[in-house]
Parts: C-alpha cells; sequence; structure tokens
C-alpha cells in the first residue's frame, strides 16, 4: 500500500510541476517579444505557487521523496539550481522534477535561495539516534577511507556555504544521493561525496542516513 502512495504521489507531483512548468515558460517568454511584454514570476511567487507542490511551501517537504528546502544553505541552493537549469545535474529525480526549469533567470534563483535558505531549519524525526551512524558521521570510518560527515557538513550537520544541511533532511531522500554519489557522475559537484562514500555499505548509508535525519530541532 505504502509502495502504491508513493507512486501516486509521485505521479500527482510530475503532473502539477508539467503545469506549473508550462505557466513558468509562459511567464517568461520563449522570444524578445514576449520577454518585452511580460515579467517572470518572481522567486517567492514561485515557492508559493510552484515549489510548494513538491517541498513545501516554508521548504518542510511531506513526501521523503522531495528533500526538505527549509534552512538550507544559500549557495548550496544556487548551485544546485544552476545546475538544474543547465542539466547539468542528471540524476533521476533530477531529470524527472527539475529540467523542465531551464527558464530560470539569474534573479529568481537567488531570490528562491534567500527564500528557502531564510526558513526555519528543517525538523529533525524523532527516532532513537542510529549509534552506527553517529559513530560514521563524527569518527567516520577510517579503516575504509570514509571520513566523518562532520568535517564538511558541520558538528550538527548544519551545513557550510556550499556544503549543504544535512540535519533533519529525510532519510529516504539522503540514502538515495549517497547511491548517486557512489555509483554515477550524475551531480556534477559531487566529485568528494564520490570518493568519501566509494565504500560505504548499504547497511551504513543507511545508519548515518538515519542518524543525520534526527539532528536539529524535533518535530
Amino acid at each position: 500500500m505504502a509502495a502504491m502512495g508513493t507512486k501516486s504521489s509521485s505521479n500527482r507531483s510530475r503532473f502539477f510541476l508539467a503545469l506549473c512548468v508550462v505557466a513558468l515558460t509562459g511567464c517568461t517568454g520563449t522570444n524578445e517579444e514576449a520577454s518585452d511584454k511580460t515579467s517572470p514570476m518572481s522567486g517567492i511567487a514561485m515557492a508559493d505557487k510552484v515549489c510548494s507542490m513538491c517541498h513545501g511551501l516554508t521548504g518542510e517537504s511531506v513526501s521523503p521523496m522531495f528533500p526538505k528546502l527549509a534552512g538550507q544553505q544559500k549557495e548550496y541552493l544556487k548551485l544546485q539550481l544552476t545546475d538544474f537549469k543547465g542539466h547539468a545535474r542528471s540524476d533521476k529525480t533530477g531529470t524527472q522534477y527539475m529540467w523542465g526549469f531551464t527558464h530560470l533567470t539569474e534573479t529568481q534563483i537567488g531570490e528562491l535561495a534567500d527564500y528557502f535558505s531564510s526558513q526555519s531549519p528543517m525538523k529533525a524525526d524523532a527516532d532513537t539516534p542510529d549509534a552506527r551512524g553517529e559513530l560514521i558521521f563524527r569518527k567516520g570510518l577510517p579503516e575504509l577511507g570514509v571520513v566523518q560527515c562532520s568535517s564538511c557538513h558541520g558538528a550538527e550537520g548544519q551545513g557550510n556555504g556550499q556544503f549543504p544541511r544535512l540535519a533533519g533532511q529525510h532519510a529516504y531522500y539522503m540514502i538515495r544521493q549517497l547511491k548517486v554519489f557512489q555509483q554515477t557522475d550524475q551531480r556534477p559537484r559531487g566529485a568528494l561525496m564520490k570518493q568519501v562514500t566509494h565504500s560505504l555499505s548499504d547497511a551504513d548509508a543507511a545508519s548515518v542516513a538515519h542518524y543525520i535525519a534526527t539532528l536539529g530541532a524535533k518535530e
């Protein structure tokens, strides 16, 4: 039942996103004449009318398929939106949901990054922290060449500049992204993560993702 519900939610999200991308394209225009007569949708309006359908109005997404954006690092958001705009980020979910945003302007990217980074930080899961995951996050697995996550993402997973906030992120989403880093080159800014995660087992990836999801203020 859960799998069917997730699939249904995914189909609805793609349908509504397609409609919004059409609307966005209409706002930005596809030629000089259109651009002279219309103004692009503001970043705040886009967050309300488009992004909220998958990520929630304040970036606190409900579905684990879509990452939480609330309180995310501004620089990280700008870089990822730029990669989606240019189709440089080609992971499966990126191509399904974000490749339609080629019409984003630099102003819109900046406004979206400002908006979501200024929201209250994403809320953490109330589950009991995973001891193995905490070990990996804080100390790494030196014998396997796995560096501790906290060295780049902060002692509490708060992130720093181009290194994203992880604290409170959906564990399911993080597990999928770890797989992308490990097995593909579809995240163009992920060279460092590919090195860090190459020898991380599926069980350890799940452990650290579930631990990170419990960091931060509880729901």
